[in-house]
């Protein structure tokens, strides 16, 4: 869940945030101006935005003759999931898509934001150490906030949560005595004493359960505290190293199987003994004769983002082994069965005099090579700054007219037991994978590979997901790097190997976002009028990311994009926000 509730914020500042920030079907909840008991819920349609009230009648809410609710929360993500529920005057439907986040209160690692209270026991209790704490917002008031803590009692046979409400009174944070003016200042006071609940039980706040969430725009920030050392010892791991090290942890209970990699006649098809594919999302080669044992197999897997939710992923990939002489043939029938038309390699063929990926593709000086049933030419062999690009022509051996373009991505740049030193040559190397990708519709997965397949192939596709979450769903969205992988590696072992690559993943998106930042000021420095932010979640999709944020000369795509929607920008309903609160929407019962 995230945070779209906006404590201090004019329907004017609103329709700002949602046009700067947001995409078709953004949306916030903030308080009424005209009812401060009441609430309103602005919603970004294309370029423009449309306002709802909210009613609070003291025993429910609802949307003024729509469905009644206990609580604000359970509203909003009841309309987030009946899409066809609110309607503008002229039948338009107006759907709630992406929260637009504000943002954190503070940027303490122990506050975990939108987290339900049951949730909040799951994470304390499965931590298993009395008196670790975690502060979350509060779902039944909005503007609130909530000290989860795991206590040293029993019930039902587990740790006791218990849940005390801390309220803000305009820029003041209190448990109903002392007023303090940050969530920090409240709790390291607290840390230093008891608190007392009304039973008389003393409660205590000895170690915080850190969020690996983020704000997407405050990913700097959460980067300086997770740079911060312990105090107290010198030699104490922690920040980066700690939430790497909890992700390991975490591998252990990835129990998959991975029986098909282990069998006797697929043991030579694997680089590494120990790096096999689980069998769940394992690529089964199906156009082979099934008696021949092990004829379906080769070392990858399916990886999509499953963060998505009901909504499909944007993008499949397969994540496999760099090939070996014995399996370039068992590459291409994948390639083929799958329809993939781009190959993103992110190793040389040869490093520190080791061979990590024999050529499935022809060598320099040969226009066309034979591997297995296949027939493979290369076309074009094009060397870019930091990667090469080929294109091949694929046809069967049986059929030669039936042919196949593939463009073929080496990046050059990726140190071996290393991180390149640059993400922007990174990100601009993936905005060019994507654009290919994007420029062949029906193409299936992008394939991506290094040696072993989940080192530098899960950075990569990780980065690749962040990215796409942040371009969908705008600046604001929350993201969790730790939990991506997580994700990631329920699909393909292993995925990310180092710290190093952990650590790398923050940066690369933490430099995407700032030079987005640099784009949206410079439009706004240049912008003739409020209506010519455009919807900025196309345009988003469509930036190159420079090298330099400093330099300009990208910007082109941003203002080609909103130059060309201009016409109708101008024609955008200029009616104030109060009209539209009265008027706009109507609300269908389901």
């Amino acid at each position: 869940m995230v945070r779209w509730f906006h404590r201090d914020v004019t329907g004017v500042e609103a329709e700002a945030r949602l046009k700067a920030r947001g995409v078709h079907g953004s949306f916030l909840v903030r308080p009424s101006k005209k009812r401060p008991e009441d609430f309103s819920l602005s919603v970004r349609l294309e370029d423009s935005v449309t306002h709802i009230r909210i009613q609070n009648t003291g025993d429910y809410y609802d949307l003024y003759g729509g469905e009644q609710f206990a609580t604000l929360s359970e509203l909003v993500e009841y309309y987030m999931g009946q899409q066809d529920c609110l309607q503008d005057t002229d039948g338009t439907y107006i759907p709630l898509k992406y929260p637009l986040n504000c943002s954190d209160p503070t940027s303490e690692r122990w506050y975990h934001g939108y987290l339900s209270g049951t949730d909040a026991e799951k994470l304390l209790q499965e931590k298993g150490e009395p008196w670790t704490f975690l502060v979350r917002e509060s779902r039944s008031k909005p503007g609130d906030f909530v000290l989860s803590v795991l206590t040293a009692d029993l019930k039902d046979g587990k740790p006791r949560v218990t849940h005390i409400k801390i309220t803000c009174e305009g820029e003041k944070y209190t448990l109903g005595d002392a007023k303090y003016d940050s969530l920090t200042d409240l709790i390291e006071t607290y840390k230093k004493k008891h608190i007392e609940e009304v039973s008389g039980a003393r409660v205590y706040l000895q170690k915080p359960y850190y969020s690996t969430r983020v704000n997407a725009a405050d990913i700097e920030k959460r980067m300086k505290e997770l740079d911060k050392k312990l105090e107290k010892e010198e030699k104490a791991k922690a920040g980066f190293w700690e939430e790497f090290d909890a992700l390991q942890k975490q591998e252990a209970n990835l129990l998959y199987e991975r029986k098909e990699g282990q069998r006797q006649e697929n043991k030579g098809k694997n680089r590494y003994k120990n790096i096999l594919p689980f069998d769940h999302t394992r690529v089964v080669l199906r156009d082979r004769d099934p008696s021949i044992s092990g004829s379906d197999y080769i070392n990858a897997n399916y990886v999509s983002n499953l963060l998505w939710g009901d909504e499909e992923p944007l993008k499949r990939f397969i994540a496999c082994q760099g090939c070996l002489h014995t399996t370039t043939g068992d590459f291409w029938e994948m390639v083929w069965q799958e329809n993939s038309r781009v190959i993103v390699m992110t190793t040389k063929e040869i490093e520190k005099g080791r061979t990590k990926c024999v050529l499935y593709w022809p060598d320099v000086g040969t226009s066309e090579k034979d591997f297995g049933r296949f027939r493979v030419e290369l076309l074009s062999d094009h060397e870019a700054m930091e990667y090469k690009v080929r294109t091949l022509r694929v046809s069967l051996l049986e059929d030669p007219s039936d042919t196949r373009d593939i463009v073929h991505y080496q990046y050059l740049s990726w140190p071996d037991h290393g991180v390149p030193s640059d993400p922007g040559g990174v990100l601009s190397f993936l905005g060019e994978v994507n654009r290919t990708q994007e420029s062949m519709p029906g193409a299936g997965p992008i394939i991506v590979h290094c040696s072993a397949g989940i080192g530098r192939t899960g950075t990569i596709i990780v980065i690749d997901m962040l990215v796409d979450i942040i371009q969908t769903k705008g600046l604001d969205s929350d993201i969790d790097v730790q939990k991506t992988i997580q994700m990631v590696r329920s699909q393909r072992s292993g995925m990310v190997q180092t710290e190093a690559q952990y650590r790398f993943i923050y940066v690369a998106i933490a430099h995407y976002i700032d030079s987005a930042k640099h784009k949206l000021r410079a439009l706004e420095k240049t912008k003739a009028a409020e209506s010519e932010y455009g919807n900025l979640g196309l345009s988003l999709a469509k930036m190159k990311v420079s090298r330099s944020p400093s330099k300009p000369k990208e910007e082109g795509t941003l203002y080609e994009n909103l130059n060309s929607r201009k016409e109708k920008k101008e024609k955008v309903n200029k009616k104030s926000s109060s009209e539209r609160e009265k008027t706009r929407t109507s609300v269908k019962k389901k």
